[in-house]
C-alpha cells in the first residue's frame, strides 16, 4: 500500500511539473554600443583659401616680371 501511495504522490507530482507545456527561453539581444562620431568642421572659408592663395601667388609671379 505504501508503494501504491508513493507511485501516486509521484505521478501528481510529475503531471504538474509538466502541465504548463514546453515554453522556449527567452534570449535578450545583446546590447550594442552607441558610436558618436563628431566630425571636426572647419570655417566657412575653408574651400576658398587655397584658389585665394593661388590667384595671390600667380599675381606676385606675373608683377614681378
Amino acid at each position: 500500500m505504501k508503494k501504491l501511495a508513493l507511485a501516486t504522490a509521484f505521478s501528481i507530482t510529475a503531471t504538474s511539473v509538466l502541465a504548463g507545456g514546453y515554453t522556449p527561453p527567452v534570449y535578450e539581444q545583446p546590447l550594442t554600443p552607441v558610436v558618436i562620431v563628431e566630425e571636426n568642421t572647419s570655417s566657412s572659408a575653408g574651400g576658398v583659401l587655397v584658389p585665394l592663395l593661388a590667384l595671390i601667388l600667380i599675381a606676385a609671379a606675373i608683377a614681378a616680371d
